[in-house]
């Protein structure tokens, strides 16, 4: 994903200069994203886009403003995460494999991932999830599965997945089979391939 990317996708927003204006805004005076980053949903709307799938015309026109932020401006990422909604904590996270601040951002995943917001869970564990050590991924893999957030939307999921989350994965299929209740399709899948992995190697 790439901010021309995202312009492009959101060519048909219901007020395009109001875009424009406050990508200019941004840029100039990095402060203004406090107020700009909120209206964004009135603005350009909430529907999902076509050409972008997975995103919404709000999201993708904040992440946009936060790539518009100036060097060095970019930690106001931190503050509109604390200080939005949950549709405006799913933009900052979608928006921080775009930004140039290393692994400043991975608080941001430690804080969604901790939440029970199966859809702020989801997009944390997206493309910027690379900068979570192992063992603090290794848990949000095994939230996914306690939680139904299907894996598919975990990022690099098979050439991160090891032993240890083979035994993870071990232990919660035990457990679930001595309560009665069945393992998710996906994470038995995940399971079998990590298991038929290791007996190989």
């Amino acid at each position: 994903m790439t901010p021309d990317e995202l312009r492009a996708a959101l060519r048909g927003v219901p007020d395009p200069e109001w875009l424009a204006t406050a990508l200019d805004r941004v840029a100039a005076e990095p402060a203004t994203i406090a107020r700009l980053f909120p209206a964004a949903g009135r603005h350009c709307g909430r529907a999902d886009l076509p050409d972008l799938p997975g995103w919404t015309a709000d999201e993708a026109a904040r992440a946009l403003l936060l790539t518009a932020l100036p060097a060095g401006h970019a930690t106001q990422a931190e503050t509109v995460y604390r200080t939005g909604d949950a549709a405006e904590k799913r933009a900052v996270l979608k928006a921080l494999p775009l930004l140039p601040i290393g692994v400043a951002g991975v608080p941001l995943l430690h804080d969604a991932i901790r939440t029970n917001d199966t859809r702020l869970v989801a997009v944390a564990l997206g493309p910027y999830a690379r900068h979570l050590d192992p063992p603090a991924w290794r848990q949000a893999v095994l939230k996914c599965v306690f939680t139904g957030v299907p894996l598919a939307v975990v990022a690099d999921l098979d050439d991160r997945a090891d032993g240890e989350l083979a035994q993870m994965l071990g232990a919660l299929a035990d457990e679930r089979r001595a309560a009665g209740r069945d393992m998710p399709a996906d994470a038995v899948a995940l399971l079998d391939r990590l298991t038929t992995h290791h007996r190989e190697v």
